[in-house]
């Protein structure tokens, strides 16, 4: 899903108008069918005069495309603003740049972490650079248009309030910014460069539209690398009753079709290896290239299962196939080939805090595909 898509002179029109804003607003409730907050709207008005500058250059073509707040796949999180073309030998790329309105952060100790004002406080996020790299990883994870085709990624993070300091390229975060350089606010020069790098003709937008329409499904890497860390985990391997289970949420999740899904009930207390069961069973429905998700009410058991999964924690590569319960309040009916439920005794009703959103989280996971709990 893709906000608002269109050439650079059509986005600089809309700019100039002044009224860029609303017209993302417009899409966004169309699209989305939710509205947003003031401050996501100010963010937009702010931050896209900046890029409208940015691309101010007549080296880069009038119908290169623009494309800002695209929902990246399995997830909710959108990236800010995309600029796709083709370089000089004709190759496409897609340059994703991860917008900030930060002045100042702090250094953390944890890995791609800092310190910066969000809302009324001083809280840790992750840095701009390690967010622009990973939304670029899960792009490359389960667009099938961006890894058949190798599609070029390019990511990178445009602070244009922020002034050069020792932090936010200090070499604790060098990992990131080698991976997503971060340009701040004297830098739309340098960061002008990194874009007609890479762009150097237009493709009036269709790169983005293909990738928009193109199936989500997990790349064949993402798969091999999550049966690499499980193999010869004695922690995950099957046992008695347990490889029953396993093989027969298999079985139904072939089965299944929209118009006849398929709902496996597991019962058992702690310690019978319900959890052992699921990870297996998310690992092997990516390795046959099924959309599927390991979903449960709290984040805790996310997190511990999502880390013993990648084996390091400090890389999120593989967040994207954990979810909380109230994750598919608005999602399309029939998403996904395989939820996996883990706890599910203790799914709320409904979703929000409050609990007074969408109809039922479990006719909401029900309303996609195999039901496994």
């Amino acid at each position: 899903m893709i906000v608002y898509q269109a050439t650079k002179s059509d986005f600089q029109d809309h700019v100039l108008s002044g009224d860029i804003e609303n017209i993302i607003l417009n899409n966004y409730r169309k699209k989305l069918h939710k509205n947003t907050s003031p401050k996501e709207i100010e963010a937009w008005k702010n931050s896209l005069i900046y890029m409208d500058k940015v691309l101010a250059d007549n080296e880069l073509p009038s119908d290169i495309g623009v494309s800002i707040e695209c929902q990246i796949p399995q997830t909710s999180k959108r990236i800010d603003f995309i600029v796709t073309g083709n370089d000089i030998s004709g190759i496409p790329h897609v340059v994703i740049i991860e917008l900030k309105q930060w002045s100042s952060a702090e250094l953390t100790s944890k890995d791609g972490i800092v310190k910066t004002a969000l809302g009324r406080g001083i809280h840790e996020t992750s840095h701009p650079s390690y967010q622009a790299w990973s939304y670029a990883t899960l792009l490359n994870d389960f667009s099938e248009v961006v890894y058949t085709e190798n599609i070029s990624l390019k990511p990178c993070a445009f602070l244009h309030n922020y002034e050069e300091d020792n932090v936010i390229r200090n070499s604790f975060y060098k990992e990131y910014t080698d991976k997503a350089p971060v340009f701040l606010k004297k830098e739309m020069a340098q960061l002008r460069d990194f874009i007609k790098k890479y762009v150097k003709s237009g493709d009036k937008g269709a790169l983005m539209y293909r990738i928009e329409q193109g199936k989500i499904k997990p790349s064949r890497q993402l798969a091999d690398t999550l049966s690499g860390l499980l193999k010869g985990n004695r922690e995950f391997v099957l046992i008695d009753e347990q490889k029953l289970v396993y093989e027969t949420a298999l079985e139904l999740t072939r089965r299944s079709i929209d118009e006849n899904k398929k709902v496996l009930i597991v019962e058992g207390g702690p310690g019978t290896g319900k959890s052992v069961v699921a990870i297996n069973l998310l690992v092997e429905a990516t390795k046959r290239e099924w959309l599927a998700q390991y979903v449960t009410k709290n984040a805790a058991p996310r997190a511990v299962y999502e880390s013993k999964l990648s084996g390091d924690i400090k890389k999120k590569r593989f967040s994207a196939l954990f979810q909380g319960s109230g994750s598919y309040i608005s999602t399309p009916k029939n998403s996904f080939d395989l939820l996996i439920v883990d706890e599910a005794h203790r799914l709320n009703a409904k979703s929000g805090m409050f609990q007074n959103l969408g109809e039922n989280q479990i006719i909401e996971i029900i309303h996609e595909r195999l039901f496994f709990l």
